[in-house]
Formats: structure tokens, C-alpha cells, sequence
């Protein structure tokens, strides 16, 4: 019996072995061969040394099994059915890369972050999460881990200063804590065919007395807006806009998502507005956040964030289809491919890998879109030098509660997701930017007239003007779940917008009211300051050259500022 059981004992084991028995440079051959080929930032020889080093770093932790989760995109996507297999094949690590909700994967964080259980051995979360990982320590610095702990097995050839996202995730010590896996912005979106038809362009000269084109500011986008809805084009009535409304969750990131930094919110600053951020958040010298509303020397509530709501609903009310109105994130976002809307404010380029399937009416025969996507207007209370609008940037992050031993083969899959080996082919797939080297792969300038200005706007130097949340939020799931609630209250009817944004802002500092009792940020949580008028705020601010809190403006419909899109492509390249 006893040698039964070792025999069978001996089978079960070569059986589990043969799973990483095989994994080496034969499988990163094979590989490259049918997956990379020559979509990459890295010549043959180049790919093969690089995936050598992976093979030979991945070593001391072949046949342990990972476990990695991220939001379900169409990036996360490939790399979950796709590249999890071929490092799997190549290293033999066991990756199981689970995709659920972006709400989902912040839950689960939380829940690490609290019980200190081993959920993930990493997870791809929001850098809108960097003033949370600061402060509370529960991540690894991935700068000291690069130089410690984890040195072994960082990638020689990881090349940071490659990655175009990194100052989103380095917080105020200086010290990278996630690394960028994807990122993608919230643009201008428009009918290029249409700004482009004769008739439309004279029409709206007559009317308006400039000329229609790419919007500067809101008030050219509410004139264009006004034009087009209920306009026949083509046989068919047309919109001026596309947004959504229903009070769901969705409408919170509508809003975190930096709608009030266009409008004009928050300082001068990038990535974000210092010493007040496009959340309305205050922080003193320390980066201490001191309040949120304009009475303790906020934005949250300000005369600019307040516009910012006044002209979401407006133009949701008057130059949106009827049922955008009760629409979510998610059910409003296929709408303009439908091709009955001239225009969109604020448009994820996440978009754009479904807005160019073939055959959809907004596209063009040859496979060119009739759209284009241009950088955002700006609102009255908007001053140059100022962010205009949001990036997503997905990123990897490990806690400090995850073993050494997971953390370092969980961070090799990280690397290997984001090398330069695979990440133009990546790129291509879903179209999320994270490296220099692929934005000038010349196969992206081969490919720029099919995506309709998106390379062309992350090869431009306006690109730095979209950013993630900052670090001024102290804790981002706590205070993010605050605003769908109360713009869902605007959106409703069942607030003004400036009784929503009083709401707001007071339920911001109920937060961080609660971390500066409970201390559990330290000397960089919350230090809540005293209360004054907007007046002395708003002097406070000037004295120290500084805008925010502005004072209201009388006349908030500026003049109306338009320019060709063609030359603004031609002036980036300046």
C-alpha cells in the first residue's frame, strides 16, 4: 500500500510540475512569433533579452499560483485572457487575472486594507487613489521596494521616465506608488464632417457672426449646441450634446472625473491645482487638507463649481436627447456612435476602439471616422496655467499585506504587462497609452487617420493639461461615493445646484473631520481650518497669488471663442 501511495504520489507531482516544466525561452519564442511580431518598441533581439530576463527572474517562484484583479475593460481584457497565459507559459508563475466592476475592485481594496487579509496579490486600481495610498501606508512605495526588497526581480529594462503617467502616481514625499498600466482621457468630441459641410458653416456664421469650429470655451460650445439640436441633417433631427443624468453611481465619476477643473475650479497647478485641487479640497503647506467648502477657504461650493452644475444641467435639459436624462455612464455611451449627436463636452477616448468598428454611421468607407476629438472648452472661471480635464490611470498597486514572495511574482507580471516588449501590441488592442516609446511607434503615426486626433492629441503638448485626482483627497472611496448623491439631488430637481454643492462640500468635511479625531493619517491627515466668508477667503488667496475661491462673475457668458481643428493639429507639431 505504502508504495502504492508513493508511486501515485510521484505521478500527481510530475503531473503539477509539468505545468511550469516547459516554460522558457522556447514559449517566449513562440510568443513573440504569433502575438508581438514587430509591434513593439523593441527590436527581436531586444524582445528576446528582455523576456530572458523574465524567465530567469521568475525562476525562485515557478509554480506558484497569483492571483491579480483589475476593472473589465477592453485593455485589462487582453491582458487577462492573453497575456496572463503567455507569462504563464514563459515562467511558469500560475496568473489568474480576474476582471470585475470598478467599483468591485475598490471594495475588495478596501476590504485588504482593513482586515489585512491577502485578497490580490496586486490589484490595477485608479491613481485617483494616490492621496489614499500616501496616507494611510497601506501600499508598498514602489520606489523603495524597487530599491529593497523587491530589487531582484525589477525589470533592468523598465525604464520609468518611459511611462507618461508616472507624476500621477508619485506622491508629495516623491516616492512612486503605482505604475502605470493604462490611461486614457475625457475629451471633446465632434461630427468633423459636419463643422466641416459648407451650409452648416454659413448658417452658423449668419446666426452667431464667427465661425463654427472646435469650441475654446462653453460659451462657443453652448452656441454650437443651441445650432445644432433640432437641425435636419441628412434627413435626420440632430443633437448639440450627450451627457447622462440618472442618479446612479455612474453620475459621480461624471463629476469627480475633473468636469469642475473646466469650469474653472480649484488653482493654478499641474497635474492639479495646489493649494486648492478640482475637488474643491484645501490643503495647507504640510498637504494637510484644512476644509472643502468656500468657508474654510474651499472650492467644493465656490461661485465656479456652482456654474459648473448650472451649465451641466442646462445643457442636458435643453440640447441633449429627451431620455439622456435618465440615462447612466454606461447606457449613454454608445449614443453617439448612433450618429444623431454633433457634439459632446465630455467624452472618454476609451470610447474610441468602438467608435471606429466599420460600418457604424459614423464612419466613413475607407475606415476614417467622420468625428474628430480635440481638447476640451474651458469655463469663464477658467485661467491659463490651470488643468482642463481628467485622466483614467489604471495602475498597479501592492500592499504591504501581501507576502514578499506574492508581491515579487505578482510584480514581475506587472512589469511584464507594461513592458516595452508587449506594450504597442497592447496598445493597439485597447488603445490606453502609457509609454513614449509606443505613442512614437511609427506604426501608431501608420494607424493616427483611423482614431480620429487620438494619437495626435497624446503627441501634443496640451496633453498635460489632463490629470487624475490628486493628492489632495485624503481618503477617495469615502469622499467619492459622496457626489452622485448629491449632483443626483441637482440633476433630479430636488436641489438648486448651489443648495447640492453646499451639500456636498459639508458632507466632504464630515469626512475629513472624522480623520483628523480618529489622527489615523498622522501628521499629513486632515487639520481642519477655522471658518471665514468668501470674501476673505477669496482676499486670503490673492494676497498669496493664488485664485480659489474666485468671486462670482456677473456675466458668466464670455465671448464665444472657436478655432479650426486642422490648425490646431498643425500648431502642435510647432
Amino acid at each position: 500500500m505504502r508504495r502504492h501511495i508513493l508511486a501515485s504520489t510521484s505521478v500527481i507531482a510530475l503531473l503539477l510540475g509539468s505545468s511550469n516544466a516547459f516554460a522558457g525561452m522556447d514559449e517566449a519564442k513562440a510568443f513573440l512569433d504569433a502575438e508581438i511580431k514587430d509591434q513593439s518598441a523593441l527590436d527581436r533581439a531586444g524582445q528576446e533579452a528582455e523576456m530572458q530576463w523574465f524567465v530567469d527572474a521568475a525562476k525562485p517562484f515557478a509554480g506558484m499560483e497569483i492571483k491579480v484583479v483589475s476593472e473589465t475593460i477592453t485593455t485589462h481584457e487582453y491582458e487577462s485572457k492573453t497575456l496572463a497565459k503567455a507569462f504563464s507559459d514563459i515562467t511558469g508563475i500560475k496568473i489568474t487575472h480576474d476582471l470585475i466592476g470598478e467599483g468591485d475592485v475598490i471594495e475588495k481594496l478596501q476590504t485588504q486594507m482593513q482586515s489585512g487579509e491577502n485578497i490580490y496579490d496586486a490589484y490595477v486600481n485608479d491613481s485617483d487613489l494616490i492621496g489614499t495610498h500616501w496616507r494611510y501606508l497601506q501600499a508598498r512605495s514602489l520606489t523603495d521596494w524597487m530599491a529593497n526588497e523587491g530589487k531582484d526581480v525589477t525589470n533592468p529594462n523598465l525604464d520609468i521616465a518611459d511611462f507618461i503617467g508616472t507624476k500621477f502616481t508619485t506622491a508629495p514625499d516623491g516616492k512612486l506608488y503605482q505604475l502605470p498600466d493604462q490611461q486614457f482621457a475625457n475629451l471633446y468630441w465632434f461630427r468633423y464632417d459636419w463643422f466641416n459641410d459648407e451650409k452648416n458653416k454659413a448658417d452658423f456664421k449668419a446666426k452667431y457672426g464667427y465661425d463654427l469650429g472646435v469650441p475654446v470655451n462653453w460659451s462657443a460650445y453652448e452656441d454650437i449646441a443651441e445650432f445644432f439640436t433640432g437641425r435636419d441633417v441628412n434627413g435626420q433631427k440632430v443633437y448639440g450634446h450627450m451627457d447622462y443624468g440618472k442618479k446612479d453611481p455612474s453620475l459621480g465619476w461624471r463629476f469627480t472625473d475633473a468636469w469642475l477643473s473646466m469650469a474653472g475650479n480649484g488653482d493654478k497647478g499641474l497635474p492639479n491645482g495646489l493649494p486648492v485641487d478640482e475637488w474643491g479640497i484645501k490643503v495647507n503647506e504640510k498637504s494637510q487638507p484644512i476644509g472643502s467648502c468656500v468657508a474654510r477657504g474651499g472650492d467644493t461650493n465656490g461661485p465656479a463649481s456652482v456654474y459648473s452644475i448650472v451649465k451641466y444641467l442646462d445643457w442636458l435639459k435643453a440640447y441633449a436627447p429627451p431620455e439622456a436624462q435618465g440615462m447612466t455612464f454606461s447606457e449613454s455611451g454608445p449614443v453617439p456612435a448612433q450618429g444623431a449627436i454633433a457634439q459632446q463636452i465630455f467624452w472618454y477616448t476609451a470610447f474610441t476602439a468602438d467608435m471606429v468598428k466599420p460600418g457604424l454611421p459614423v464612419m466613413n468607407e475607407d475606415g476614417t471616422p467622420k468625428w474628430r476629438m480635440a481638447p476640451s472648452p474651458h469655463g469663464v472661471y477658467w485661467k491659463d496655467g490651470m488643468k482642463l480635464g481628467y485622466q483614467d490611470v489604471g495602475s498597479w498597486t501592492i500592499l504591504k499585506s501581501t507576502p514578499d514572495d506574492r508581491a515579487k511574482a505578482a510584480w514581475l507580471y506587472a512589469q511584464f504587462v507594461t513592458s516595452k516588449t508587449v506594450d504597442v501590441k497592447k496598445s493597439h488592442v485597447g488603445l490606453t497609452f502609457i509609454r513614449q516609446s509606443t505613442l512614437d511607434h511609427k506604426s501608431f503615426t501608420d494607424r493616427a487617420p483611423q482614431l480620429g486626433g487620438l494619437i495626435e492629441f497624446y503627441r501634443s503638448p496640451a496633453r498635460v493639461q489632463w490629470s487624475p485626482t490628486g493628492t489632495n483627497v485624503p481618503d477617495y472611496p469615502k469622499l467619492a461615493q459622496l457626489w452622485w448623491q448629491a449632483i443626483g439631488d441637482a440633476s433630479s430637481g430636488a436641489k438648486t445646484a448651489q443648495e447640492a454643492m453646499d451639500s456636498l462640500c459639508a458632507e466632504q468635511e464630515k469626512v475629513l473631520e472624522r480623520l483628523e479625531r480618529a489622527g489615523i493619517q498622522g501628521d499629513i491627515g486632515p487639520k481642519m481650518a477655522e471658518e471665514h466668508d468668501l470674501a476673505y477667503w477669496n482676499a486670503e488667496a490673492v494676497k498669496a497669488g493664488n485664485l480659489a475661491p474666485q468671486l462670482k462673475i456677473e456675466n458668466e457668458k464670455e465671448k464665444p471663442v472657436t478655432i479650426n481643428y486642422d490648425e490646431l493639429v498643425k500648431s502642435w507639431s510647432k
